[in-house]
């Protein structure tokens, strides 16, 4: 079995998080999806696990932070190409998250754009060219 991981996401309004994962190209998961969590697949390796937050508190006593308000994580997505990398970040706005909520970054054997899921969490669009690096 490869190594995979699955990022577990607290959200407030689980099918607008489901919209918008299905919209920048992941692929829900019946199996493991229901009323409180749904399971979306981004690849063969990663899953995002979109949980209630109601339903995430159960895994943890520590406080759930507010992503709108704070930044607990920032994820990296690769693509292969820079117009796929702006495609996520059009679709990203289109299904109710944020664009661009940094600069754009262009560093020509680079390209990222970070966008925002309804529930505020940051995820990058990165496109490289490792060929091309300094």
């Amino acid at each position: 079995m490869p190594k995979t991981i699955f990022v577990n996401l607290p959200v407030d309004d689980l099918a607008a998080s489901v919209r918008f994962y299905e919209a920048i190209g992941c692929k829900k998961n019946a199996q493991f999806s229901g009323e409180t969590a749904a399971s979306m697949v981004w690849s063969d390796t990663i899953t995002f696990q979109l949980l209630t937050r109601e339903y995430f508190a159960t895994f943890t006593s520590k406080q759930i932070s507010d992503a709108h308000g704070t930044c607990e994580v920032l994820l990296a997505l690769t693509r292969d190409t820079r117009e796929q990398v702006d495609a996520i970040a059009e679709a990203a706005a289109a299904a109710g998250g944020k664009a661009d909520v940094r600069a754009r970054m262009d560093m020509g054997w680079m390209y990222n754009r970070a966008v925002e899921d309804p529930d505020g969490h940051i995820l990058e669009a990165v496109w490289m060219d490792a060929s091309a690096m300094a």
